[in-house]
Formats: structure tokens, sequence, C-alpha cells
């Protein structure tokens, strides 16, 4: 199909003539890997050796947590569902929640168990429900990494116990995160709990920045002998949300003040600007053998683009629309897209979408657009 330049839109924004100073470069970080993705627009901030592979540690679990968040959604875990404990679940290793094997617990029990203690107990007790077993459970973890696009991650076990075939990145972490919090948030808030008791025992999140900074809300921690001390941190600033992933720290007390560091110096530098708003109708495109001649294109969500902060004068937009567009043509097609530029230099590109059906015109009207498109 040819394309055709049809709209040019110019940001315009409030006091949008005065100019940030120039960005301090990044602090410098005591960790091996990191990366900070600003969720509204879906961009990364900052990142450095992101697609670096490293041993996941207990940062596993938060796969073992978006199948079981699926599962509760899907009604196939409920919440107040009884849990049997095998002794496979009851010797494991590492951190628990002390599970006994002849006390079972709720499926809400485990998932606090699992998330605020990082119970390795609970994770095993929850695969095996799930799956029948855990390696018939890790299966699925390896399927879901696959189909999140997690192209650089493969699970041997659902709690992250160390073992030769066990690898992820910071990046595949990223997306992980970012579906959790996109796909789940009535059970996300879990993350943000400090504490909590299971059989007179109570056990402190080991996220040590849910008590630095009154916006962190999530999500959890890691240790491994080849990555060091591990955290993925999100934070809710306004409507803004901010994810950070930190692997090779050399503390439980550095991972959480350089994850801080991190995610500071991208809240004071970097700011998220909403471009247009859900089914909002940007422009109006002109359709071929329809019953109607145009359609309201726009967008599936809500556009955002993160930028450094002062410079969202600088933000074009370009809409170049597929033509000719010929019915049918169904609400969400894609009928184009939207090229941004910042400072004149690319920047990003989105999908811009029908909103709205447009069915075929009876055959006198599709006749006469036909003979209108061979002279056009």
């Amino acid at each position: 199909m040819k394309s055709a330049f049809l709209f040019l839109f110019f940001l315009c924004c409030v006091q949008a003539s005065a100019r940030s100073p120039d960005i301090p470069p990044p602090p410098l970080l005591d960790a091996k890997a990191y990366m900070v993705l600003d969720l509204n627009s879906n961009q990364t901030i900052l990142s450095r050796n992101a697609e670096t592979r490293i041993e996941p540690g207990s940062l596993a679990k938060l796969m073992t947590a978006y199948i079981v968040f699926g599962a509760m959604k899907q009604k196939s875990l409920k919440a107040e569902q009884l849990v049997p404990i095998s002794e496979h679940a009851v010797e494991v290793k590492g951190s628990r929640m002390f599970l006994e094997q002849k006390k079972p617990a709720t499926v809400n029990e485990l998932v606090r168990g699992m998330i605020i203690q990082s119970a390795n107990d609970a994770c095993i007790a929850l695969a095996e429900d799930l799956a029948g077993s855990e390696s018939a459970f890790v299966k699925r973890m390896n399927q879901e990494a696959e189909r999140l696009g997690m192209k650089n991650t493969h699970y041997a076990n659902a709690t992250g116990i160390p073992a030769s075939d066990q690898y992820t990145t910071v990046q595949d972490l990223s997306i992980l995160s970012a579906a959790i919090i996109r796909s789940y948030p009535e059970y996300f808030a879990v993350y943000s709990n400090k504490e909590y008791t299971y059989n007179g025992i109570t056990q402190p999140n080991r996220n040590r920045l849910l008590w630095m900074d009154p916006h962190a809300d999530g999500m959890a921690t890691g240790h491994a002998e080849s990555s060091g001390y591990m955290l993925v941190s999100s934070v809710l600033r306004g409507e803004r949300r901010l994810v950070s992933i930190l692997s090779g720290a050399n503390s439980d007390a550095a991972r959480a003040i350089e994850s801080l560091k991190l995610l500071n110096y991208a809240l004071q530098y970097y700011d998220s600007v909403k471009l247009y708003s859900r089914g909002q109708a940007v422009t109006t495109l002109r359709v071929w053998k329809g019953k109607k001649n145009t359609l309201k294109a726009g967008f599936s969500r809500d556009l955002y683009v993160t930028v450094p902060r002062g410079e969202e004068s600088g933000l074009k937009a370009v809409i170049q629309a597929s033509q000719p567009l010929i019915v049918p043509v169904l609400a969400g097609q894609q009928v184009g897209v939207v090229k941004i530029s910042l400072d004149g230099k690319r920047f990003a590109e989105y999908p811009l979408i029908s909103l709205e059906n447009v069915p075929p015109a009876n055959f006198i009207g599709r006749a006469w657009d036909g003979l209108k498109l061979l002279f056009n």
C-alpha cells in the first residue's frame, strides 16, 4: 500500500518555551546491571548491561506469582481455597514461611508468604496445587516467559534455588514486572506489605525500599552468588509509575540505596508527557467502498512519551495513514502509524487504530468508489 502524510501535529505544552538546563550524567552505582522503565510510556530511561544473563535467585518467584495471579483471576484458584502441603514443600531449603505437612494453608496465606516472606515452601505448595508437580509448573513458567517475549530467560524451579540451567536478564525482568503490574493490579498491592505473620511467626519484607521511600510499593528481592544482591523496585508518584531492576549490589542495604538513587534520578530529570487519551479521535481518515467515507482513528491506550525534563516543546507527531484504506475496517484495526520526533530526531513510533467499524457499502457505492480509485 502507498502511504501519505495526512496530518501534522505540533505538541504545545505549558511553558514550552522554557528549556531545561543540561541534564547531569546518571549517578555512579554500586551495581553490575540496572534498568529504569517508565510504565506510562513503556520507555527505558536508563540501562546498563540489561541484556547480560544473570542468575535470578528469588526473583524467579515473580514468574511463579504471575502464573498464580492468572489462575486467581480466572477463578481456577480461589483466595480461601485450602491447599495441601507436601513433604517436598516442607523440606525445601532456603527462606520459608514454616508450613506444616498436616496443616493445609489457604491460597491467600501462601501468596502472602511467597511475596512478603519470599517463602520457598509457599512457592512449591502453589506450584504443586496448580500443575500437579513442581516440574510441570516449571514448564508453564518457561512457556509464559516465551509468550511474554523474555528471550533470555529459562527457569529450572519455582523458587529460584540455584540451578545450572536457570537464568534471566534485567531486560527480561522488566518485561515480567510490567506484565504483573498491568495485568493484575488487584493482586499487586500485596508487594507493598512490610511484614506478614503465619503460624505465629512474623517475618519482614526483604525490600528495604518500602521503609526508605513512602512512594515505593514493591516488588521483589533476590540474591545469588554470581549475581550479588538484586532488587526489582516500583514507585508510584502521582500518576507516574517507574520500575527499576538492579543486579550486582554488594549488600542487602546497597541494593535498596542504589535503587533509590536510580529512581530519584529518573524522576528528577525526566518527565512523562501525555500526547493522546485512550479512545480520543486524533484524526479522521478517508475510507473507500464503505457505508461511510471517513473513520475516526486514535489509540487503544493513553499514549505517553518520556522525555528529558523541559524538552516537551521539541516534540512533534506525524500521522502516517495506510492508503488506500478499503473496507471492511474493524474497530481496533491498525490503519497507520504515528511517528514522534524530538528536536527533529526520530524518537518513537506507535500504531494508529480505527476507533469504529466501517462495513462495506452496497454494490453501487463500492463500484463508484472503485471508479474513483482508478482515476485518483
